[in-house]
């Protein structure tokens, strides 16, 4: 199995989300930006290859303002080459990525200004997994959306806007449960109609559930994953931190909590993004008892 953990590197010296104000956009500062971004995508995944963390989401700003009507810069060609690198480096290493675009992405929103803004997001976030030349293993994870006072309603406009979307997006989305308004249960209910697959969140399913147990909820969420369309189960992973809000993820990993998960997971394979504050220090961590367990999935060298 495969350990990630989200966006931002907190070793390294640079960020792959460098951006600026929409009202300074230029063409200069637009290819500026991009560059710096690759750049340093392409030395987060480096350090995560020699650290044997082979799972990272990738952050939603590496083209600044790139579902904006305003960007009309052909970055997709201008940085080609650059992005067809980053993905060879990713297949080479047998990385797996991901994006998680913002909150604003909203496809079962009444407002349909909100939903195509949130359509044209998910075609740019998708095209850069396109343009690395990566697989449809390689996953847009999103939320179900808001609940707009009737559940019903806001599962079926889910659907709708859903079969609504091009072929490329469509296979690459992932619907996760959420910790407030959409279960595991409503998340396998868009699954029946529609076929995307379910990206589990062990501490969303703790704070909203209908009596599941975890490891009965873990193999109801990977049933919904084709293996050869979508590869293994993606999941996310955190926990509640001590004597803070229910809901607010703990800061670092509680080693005998993930241990206690791995043995609800059993013989299940996933890769697992761990939402922990301290990032790449708890990702350690982790890969330390999974390699103790033999579970550890190793860099590839092709």
């Amino acid at each position: 199995m495969r350990i990630g953990y989200p966006c931002v590197n907190e070793t390294l010296d640079c960020t792959a989300t460098s951006t600026f104000r929409l009202a300074s956009y230029s063409s200069e500062r637009l290819v500026q930006a991009v560059g710096n971004n690759l750049r340093c995508l392409r030395r987060i995944l480096a350090w995560n290859v020699e650290h044997h963390l082979l799972f990272f989401r990738i952050g939603s700003g590496v083209v600044p303002f790139g579902s904006h009507p305003i960007n009309t810069f052909p970055w997709q060609t201008h940085f080609a080459t650059e992005f067809r690198v980053v993905g060879d480096y990713i297949r080479q290493h047998d990385l797996r990525v991901s994006f998680h675009p913002d909150q604003f992405v909203v496809l079962n929103s009444p407002d349909a200004g909100i939903v195509e803004r949130s359509i044209q997001e998910l075609i740019y976030q998708g095209s850069m997994l396109d343009l690395m030349g990566l697989d449809s293993t390689h996953k847009l994870q999103i939320h179900v959306g808001g609940l707009y006072n009737d559940r019903e309603l806001a599962i079926s406009r889910f659907i709708s806007t859903y079969q609504r979307l091009p072929a490329a997006v469509q296979a690459r989305l992932v619907i996760e449960n959420d910790d407030r308004l959409f279960s595991l249960r409503d998340c396998l209910r868009v699954h029946a109609a529609v076929g995307i697959p379910v990206l589990f969140d062990n501490f969303h399913h703790e704070c909203l559930n209908h009596g599941e147990p975890m490891a009965e909820a873990l193999r109801l969420a990977a049933a919904t994953w084709h293996p050869v369309r979508d590869g293994v189960m993606m999941m996310d992973y955190s926990s509640q931190a001590t004597g803070e809000r229910k809901g607010k993820h703990t800061a670092t990993l509680e080693e005998t909590l993930f241990q206690n998960f791995l043995t609800d997971l059993g013989d299940l394979e996933a890769d697992i993004m761990l939402e922990i504050k301290d990032k790449e220090a708890s990702a350690h961590r982790a890969c330390t008892l999974l390699r103790t367990a033999g579970r550890l999935a190793a860099a590839g060298t092709a």
